[in-house]
């Protein structure tokens, strides 16, 4: 997403920053709650991440901007087509996760 200062490292392995920006508090929260293409007011955002503060959605809706990931459409936020990519690049991870939380409900 958003390289800061690009080290010699990053460039060779990219996935790096990305997995740093994703890995910040909400940020996955909020591309999961725009996943089904619907714009989101901030009000919206904010009830569904319920435990991010308002500068914290604030921030990371800043950053996902920058990053070319969100957009502040008419009617509220939403992915733009990288955002919806990435998305649904998670979508296996999610099936993992699923797949993880039931072996370990069963053990």
């Amino acid at each position: 997403l958003v390289m800061e200062e690009a080290q010699p490292a990053a460039s060779r392995r990219p996935v790096m920053p990305l997995l740093e920006q994703l890995g910040r508090k909400g940020t996955l929260r909020i591309l999961w709650e725009l996943r089904d293409g619907l714009p989101q007011s901030f009000r919206a955002l904010r009830t569904s991440t319920a435990q991010m503060s308002p500068s914290v959605l604030n921030d990371r809706l800043k950053e996902l901007r920058a990053a070319g990931v969100v957009e502040l459409a008419g009617a509220g936020y939403v992915l733009t087509e990288a955002g919806a990519e990435l998305v649904r690049r998670l979508l296996p991870l999610n099936q993992w996760a699923n797949r993880w939380l039931d072996d370990t409900a069963s053990n």
